[in-house]
């Protein structure tokens, strides 16, 4: 097992990693900016190391700055957690150069899989169904045209190098085929520096599901079942939830045996997630893979009983999946909320500043990660992340009881977060019944 491991982010990721090194008597090491040196997780790790300035480019995103800071601290393992360097093959590829393990896959993977055109490509050679579209990138608008007509309207343009929404156009109609293909390649450029974009068959309405997967060095490749993440704004999830309310058994089965193939197709090895499409008629269509442990992961948690962070370090370690892992089943229904410094009725307006107070939830079956508290200030620099709210129960019904009841309970004061919001969605009668897509806050009344 690893002797340190340094912490490469900060927040609650930071901290949730942190808390499962403790756990496995491994001393951490958390690196901060300036704007970061009252976080929680720089007071709870053994060492700490300030990277640099604020702005992320200068600290989180100074690779030079990480890996000396992980030298001179003795560390010989990085976790990345999630977002900044995490899905980065260069940051993979220079913490081996230097001896340190990257706890995550292999630079080869995240290069591959990081490539969105190569990535669809991958899966379809493995029997993953896909989405009709293109067989790699596609370099003008021309072709774009063409494969379009072919494969029928709407179409969306991707960018191949990212996601979340930037460098991505839908496109319901010829004529407006061209300026967007070109502004998605601007915007891929930009957010991305490279251009490079594919296209496919736009599916209208589909629901976010994706399968949990952890993979070892000794050929386990083992699916955690599906979360729910179709209540989106932006592309950017607000709730998810495991099991699924649209995903039967059969369904399950199917979902979890494509992933397998993806998974072993490309040599997976760590803790990762394969996203689905799922259409109205039931049919699922691979959408990427993250190559990295996920904001929602403690849904998985608490459905299986397992830490996943433990095994992601265990697994990049060199041993082999716990016999525990091997044999989980799935128990009861779990919810998440991400709760957010913005402000719902002023348009998602960010809200940074100081919290003046701040009470968490409690009770049986409700967990709450986050590094805030009374006092802290909420820097602009980064995620607007403020707090993860998870409920579970023995049904989705408890699980629903009781985030009604921790919402309510959760006290976040001096600035303005997204809980109205989520209360008011967990009390929707479409949200109650399990019928929603990722079309759901496009008519939302976001009036409270």
């Amino acid at each position: 097992m690893f002797r340190k491991i340094l912490v490469a982010n900060r927040g609650e990721i930071a901290l949730r990693i942190i808390r499962a090194c403790k756990e496995l008597d491994i001393p951490t090491v958390a690196v901060y900016s300036q704007a970061d040196a009252d976080s929680l997780h720089v007071r709870f790790a053994d060492e700490a190391v300030c990277i640099g300035p604020g702005p992320s480019y200068q600290s989180y995103l100074n690779i030079p700055g990480l890996i000396s800071a992980a030298e001179i601290t003795n560390a010989d393992a990085i976790h990345p957690g999630y977002g900044f360097l995490a899905e980065s093959a260069h940051f993979a590829e220079i913490c081996g150069s230097c001896n340190i393990q990257f706890i995550g896959p292999s630079p080869d993977v995240i290069t591959k899989m990081g490539d969105k055109a190569y990535a669809k490509n991958s899966m379809r050679e493995a029997g993953v169904p896909v989405v009709p579209g293109s067989d790699g990138v596609i370099s003008n608008s021309s072709e774009a045209i063409k494969i379009a007509k072919k494969i029928g309207y709407p179409v969306i343009i991707k960018a191949s190098a990212g996601g979340g929404g930037r460098g991505m156009r839908v496109v319901h109609e010829e004529d407006d085929l061209p300026n967007a293909f070109n502004a998605a390649m601007t915007e891929a450029q930009a957010a991305f520096n490279n251009p490079a974009v594919y296209i496919e068959k736009f599916v209208e309405a589909p629901r976010h599901i994706e399968i949990q997967l952890i993979c070892d060095n000794h050929g386990s490749v083992i699916p955690l079942g599906e979360r729910e993440c179709s209540i989106q704004r932006k592309h950017q999830k607000l709730i998810e939830e495991s099991p699924s309310p649209a995903v039967t058994q059969e369904l399950r089965d199917a979902m979890n045996a494509a992933a397998i193939k993806g998974a072993k197709k490309v040599g997976y090895n760590s803790a990762g997630t394969i996203e689905f499409l799922l259409d109205s008629d039931g049919l699922f269509y691979f959408m990427e893979m993250n190559t990295r442990i996920q904001v929602e992961h403690p849904v998985t948690e608490f459905v299986i009983g397992i830490d996943l962070i433990k095994e992601q370090i265990s697994v990049a370690a060199g041993r082999k999946l716990s016999e525990k892992m091997l044999k989980y089943k799935l128990r009861g229904h779990a919810i998440e909320c991400r709760i957010n410094a913005e402000d719902p009725k002023k348009g998602f307006r960010p809200s940074p500043g100081k919290i003046t107070s701040f009470h968490v939830p409690g009770g049986l079956g409700v967990r709450v990660d986050t590094h805030a508290y009374a006092q802290y200030v909420i820097p602009s620099y980064y995620d607007s992340l403020v707090a993860k709210l998870i409920t579970h129960g023995r049904n989705r019904d408890e699980a629903l009881r009781r985030m009604e009841r921790a919402l309510e309970e959760f006290i976040i004061e001096g600035i303005s977060t997204t809980i109205p919001l989520h209360q008011k969605i967990i009390k929707d009668v479409r949200f109650q019944e399990g019928n929603f897509t990722t079309k759901f806050l496009e008519d939302f009344d976001f009036n409270f």
